[in-house]
C-alpha cells in the first residue's frame, strides 16, 4: 500500500476535507473496479459523469475520493481531495503511484493524423534489430519487450499508460515508442509523462466528431510539444504547413524533416514500386519494402528518431531495409490468377487520398483499380462525401459499404457518402451495405493483374454494429473470396 499523501505529489489541490495521512491500495476511475481501500478518481468523460457514482464508489470500499466538486453530503472518515481538473490529476497521481516510470527509459511520442501506427510500431521492430529490449504503445497492441497485450485506445488512460511503463521498467526496456492521440492530450492522458521525444507526422480532417473546429484539433496536438522539456527533441514533418506551427511555443530541441523543402533529414524517392521505395536519405541510398509517399515520410521520421536517439546513421539505414509493413498498413495479397488486393486502415480522407495516388502511382493503367471503401458510425459526418469523392475520382470501380456502423444505421451512413459522387461518377460506382458481399463483389469485378483496395479498417479483426464487436478481417475475408473464386 502507498500513502495518499505521496500519490498526490504535485497535484494541484484546491481543498481536503479529511486526512491525506491513509494508505490506499489502488486507483480507479471506474467506480465498478474499487475494492476496499481505493481511491476514486471522479471523471468527467463524454458518455458519463463520474461524480455520479461517488457515492457507490464508498460503498463498494473507497477510502478516498478525487473530485472538482465536493458531494453536497460528505461521509465521516472518507478523505475528499479537490482538483480543478481530475484528469490531470490523474495523471500526476498515476506517475506517482508507479514511481514515474517513464524518467526510466526513453518514451518517444507520435502524434498526428496519419502515420502514428506505422512509425511506432517500425520504430519498435527496429530497435528490436538493433538489439534493445522495447516498449510499444499503439493502435494495434501494447508491447512490454516481446510481451503482448491487446489495445483499447490509440492513447490508453493515464493508470494505464503508467502500468505498463512500470512493467516494462521491470524487465529492462530501455526505449518506448507511444502513438500519443489528439482525445489522449485532451484529456490529459500524457500529463506528468517525461518524454525523450516527440514526432509530428502530418495535420488532415479527422476527429471532428470530438474537436468542434479543426483550429482546436490542430492546438490540442501543439499543446503536446508545448510541454516537451528542455532535454526533448521535437521532429516535425515541414511539408505538412501545421509542422511549423507545432514548435512555435517549444522548449524542446526543434528538427525537420521533409521531402520537397529544406529539412534537417531530407529524402528523396527515386524508385517506387509494388515490391518497395529507393529513397535517397541525406545523400545516402537504401532500398525498403515499403512502398508509397506516405511511407517515404515514415521511414524519414523513424531515421530522423532514430538517429535523435543515438543510433549510428549507417546502421539505421540498414535497419531500414530490413523492416516489415505494419499489419492493416498497405497489406496486400496477390492471388493466383495475379489479382493484387490490398487492405489499408485509411478511414481519412487525406490517408485514402495517399493511398490511392501510391497505387495510381505504380499501376501501369492497363488494370481496374477497384476500391472498396465505408465511413464509421458515430463519427465525424462531415468526412463522409469527401471519402465517395476521393475514392471516386482516383479509382475505376467503387464500391461503398459498411466500415464499422455502430449505432448508426449503414443505409444512412452510404446515403451521406453518396452525395459526394459527382455525376460523371455515377456509372462506376455501387452501393452495397453488407461488407463482406461488398468485397465479393469487387473480387467478382476483378479480372487479371486488377488492383483491389480495401479502405477503412486496416489492422481490426471486428465490425461493430448497433453496439455489437462481431469477428471480421478484411485481409482474412479477401483472402478466403480470391482462393474460392480461383477454384
Amino acid at each position: 500500500m502507498i500513502s495518499l499523501k505521496e500519490i498526490l505529489y504535485k497535484v494541484g489541490i484546491e481543498a481536503v476535507h479529511g486526512s491525506t495521512e491513509i494508505s490506499i491500495e489502488k486507483m480507479e476511475f471506474d467506480s465498478r473496479k474499487i475494492t476496499a481501500n481505493d481511491v476514486f478518481i471522479a471523471i468527467r468523460g463524454s458518455v458519463s459523469n463520474g461524480h455520479e457514482f461517488i457515492e457507490k464508489a464508498i460503498n463498494l470500499g473507497a477510502t478516498a475520493v478525487v473530485c472538482d466538486t465536493f458531494p453536497e453530503k460528505m461521509i465521516d472518515g472518507i478523505t475528499y481531495v479537490q482538483v480543478k481538473d481530475t484528469n490531470k490529476a490523474m495523471a500526476f497521481m498515476a506517475a506517482n503511484y508507479f514511481g514515474n516510470p517513464s524518467q526510466n527509459l526513453k518514451l518517444v511520442g507520435i502524434t498526428g493524423t496519419n502515420g502514428k501506427t506505422t512509425i511506432a510500431s517500425l520504430l519498435y521492430q527496429l530497435f528490436k534489430k538493433a538489439g534493445f529490449k522495447v516498449g510499444l504503445l499503439s493502435t494495434v497492441k501494447i508491447l512490454v519487450d516481446d510481451t503482448e497485450y491487446p489495445a483499447t485506445h490509440t492513447t490508453p488512460d493515464s493508470i494505464t499508460i503508467n502500468h505498463f511503463l512500470r512493467e516494462m521498467n521491470e524487465v529492462g526496456v530501455e526505449y518506448c515508442f507511444m502513438e500519443v492521440s489528439s482525445h489522449g492530450i485532451h484529456q490529459k492522458r500524457t500529463e506528468a509523462l517525461h518524454f525523450a521525444g516527440g514526432v509530428f507526422t502530418n495535420l488532415s480532417h479527422d476527429h471532428l466528431d470530438y474537436h468542434p473546429t479543426f483550429a482546436e484539433y490542430r492546438d490540442v496536438k501543439k499543446s503536446f510539444f508545448d510541454n516537451l522539456p528542455k532535454s526533448a527533441f521535437a521532429l516535425v514533418n515541414v511539408d505538412d504547413k501545421n509542422g511549423s506551427v507545432m514548435v512555435q511555443n517549444s522548449s524542446a530541441r526543434k528538427l525537420t524533416y521533409a521531402l520537397k523543402t529544406y529539412a534537417d533529414y531530407k529524402a528523396q524517392i527515386l524508385e517506387n514500386q509494388l515490391s518497395g521505395l529507393l529513397l535517397k536519405i541525406n545523400d545516402n541510398e537504401v532500398w525498403v519494402r515499403l512502398i508509397g509517399t506516405f511511407n517515404a515520410y515514415n521511414l524519414l521520421a523513424i531515421y530522423g528518431t532514430a538517429v535523435e536517439l543515438g543510433l549510428d546513421h549507417f546502421e539505421v539505414l540498414r535497419l531500414l531495409s530490413e523492416l516489415e509493413s505494419v499489419s492493416g498498413r498497405f497489406q496486400f495479397i496477390i492471388s493466383d490468377n495475379q489479382i493484387t488486393a490490398i487492405v489499408d486502415y485509411a478511414h481519412t480522407p487525406d490517408a485514402l487520398d495517399n493511398v490511392l495516388k501510391t497505387i495510381n502511382d505504380i499501376r501501369t493503367k492497363n488494370e481496374q483499380l477497384i476500391t472498396v471503401v465505408g465511413c464509421g458510425g458515430d463519427r465525424d459526418t462531415t468526412k463522409r462525401p469527401i471519402m465517395a469523392h476521393i475514392a471516386t475520382t482516383l479509382s475505376d470501380k467503387v464500391i461503398l459499404t459498411s466500415d464499422n456502423p455502430r449505432s448508426e444505421d449503414p443505409n444512412d451512413i452510404i446515403a451521406e457518402m453518396e452525395k459526394g459522387v459527382e455525376p460523371q461518377n455515377y456509372k462506376k460506382t455501387i452501393s452495397i451495405v453488407d461488407r463482406k458481399q461488398a468485397i465479393k463483389t469487387a473480387c467478382q469485378l476483378a479480372n487479371q493483374n486488377d488492383i483491389i483496395l480495401i479502405a477503412g479498417k486496416g489492422h481490426e479483426t471486428y465490425q461493430e454494429i448497433k453496439g455489437i464487436r462481431q469477428h471480421f478481417d478484411d485481409m482474412e475475408t479477401v483472402t478466403q473470396l480470391l482462393k474460392e473464386l480461383n477454384k
